[in-house]
Order: structure tokens, then C-alpha cells, then sequence
């Protein structure tokens, strides 16, 4: 079901990474979101008329910042880590602790937010691999807790916008393997675009809560 809202404020986390990068520069480049909120541990480098930036170095506490943080009616959560490296324990805290921290915050200071969050592709509560279990769980508990929706983002390859400064090195040698992949896997191959437009366009529902795969995301950001 559609709804129309007066305003669209937005809060970012992530920006300085590729996905957050690409989700921001949709953002401030769409007519439809009047206000983007940043929080970083260190400055993002962007500067727009709707952008404001906090910097806070500890995630695990935003009770200094709480109140900057109202008055936003969705959040997109591009932050996290890759578990290449990384021990369980750290991968568990740094993906399920921070985020459902973050999360529990913004949905006691927000009644009305839409909360997307990032997992991707392969996430599976019941996998074998355990981050794909601690993403599936993230993604289970966020669904739990009282935001108006909730979507869970699910992206496989995806391809940078022109000019990303967080963009991975190595895309810009594997990107002509993009058309290629997108038409053999669809579901496995999206643009920042797509996924940047995909979330903007959840603010025109009303009362959902679901998992994106791929080809949702390409269709989400068509509507």
C-alpha cells in the first residue's frame, strides 16, 4: 500500500564505504528525500544544502546524540565489516550488537521510521556459514522491533556509480563483467543506483516488512 509523506529525512550510516557512498549520492540527488543525516566516525568528504554530518566515534553509545536524532523517518543502514579475517566473536559484535543497537535507538526516537538494512547476498539464518547466520539473525531481530518497516537488502555484485570515491579498486577491472553477469543472474547483479533508488522508494510504502533479493531490488526501483 502506498503512502505520501510531507517530508522524507533521512539518517545514513556507512558513507564512507561503497555502499553507503552510492546510497548517499542517490539521496542527494533525489527530489523525492528533503534532509540526509550522516553519522560517521570520521567526515564522509560531501558537501549539499540537505546534508548534515555528526561525527561519533562509539557506536556502541549514542545516548550524546540522541537528540539530533529525531524528527528522521527512515534510516539506511549501509555500515558493517567483512568476516574475511575476522574472528566470531569481533564479526558477531561489529554485525549484530552495533547494528541492533543503532537500530533500537532510532526506533525509540522515531515511531514513523523505515529502517533498510544492508545483509547480502547469501544471508541465511540457518546456514552453515556463520556469517551468514549473523546476518540472518540481524535481519530476523530488526523485524522485531516497533519501526513502521522494515526491509532487509539482500545484493549481490553491485556496480558503482561513475565518480564513488569508497568505491573497491578492483570493480573498476571486473565491471565488464557486469551485462554479462546481470544477463546470466539477475538476482546476483545490481547498480548502486538500483539499490540506492530501491531504498528511496520503500518511503512510498506503508507497513512492510521484507527481504530483498536482487531482482526485488532491480524491481523495487523501478515504481
Amino acid at each position: 500500500m502506498g503512502k505520501t509523506r510531507d517530508q522524507n529525512n533521512v539518517i545514513i550510516t556507512g558513507a564512507t564505504g561503497m555502499v553507503g557512498e552510492g546510497v548517499l549520492m542517490q539521496c542527494l540527488n533525489s527530489p523525492e528525500i528533503n534532509s540526509v543525516l550522516v553519522i560517521n566516525r570520521k567526515p564522509c568528504g560531501y558537501t549539499h544544502a540537505k546534508l548534515k554530518e555528526i561525527i561519533h566515534s562509539d557506536f556502541f553509545d549514542f545516548s550524546k546524540i540522541e537528540s539530533q536524532l529525531m524528527g528522521y523517518n527512515a534510516c539506511f543502514f549501509c555500515l558493517g565489516i567483512t568476516s574475511v579475517g575476522v574472528d566470531q566473536d569481533t564479526y558477531y559484535k561489529m554485525t549484530y550488537t552495533l547494528t541492533m543497537h543503532v537500530a533500537q535507538t532510532l526506533s525509540k526516537l522515531n515511531s514513523d521510521m523505515t529502517f533498510c538494512y544492508v545483509s547480502g547476498g547469501g544471508t541465511n539464518e540457518h546456514s552453515r556459514l556463520k556469517w551468514a547466520q549473523v546476518k540472518g539473525k540481524t535481519e530476523s531481530d530488526l523485524t522485531k522491533l516497533p519501526f513502521e518497516q522494515v526491509f532487509n537488502f539482500r545484493p549481490g555484485f553491485i556496480k558503482p556509480l561513475p565518480g564513488q570515491k569508497y568505491a573497491h579498486k578492483f570493480y573498476k577491472y571486473i565491471n565488464w563483467l557486469f551485462p554479462v553477469g546481470r544477463a546470466i543472474y539477475p538476482s546476483g547483479f545490481c547498480t548502486m543506483a538500483e539499490l540506492g533508488q530501491a531504498m528511496i522508494n520503500t518511503l512510498s510504502h506503508n507497513d512492510e516488512r521484507r527481504v530483498l533479493e536482487g531482482k526485488d531490488i532491480i524491481a523495487l526501483a523501478k515504481e
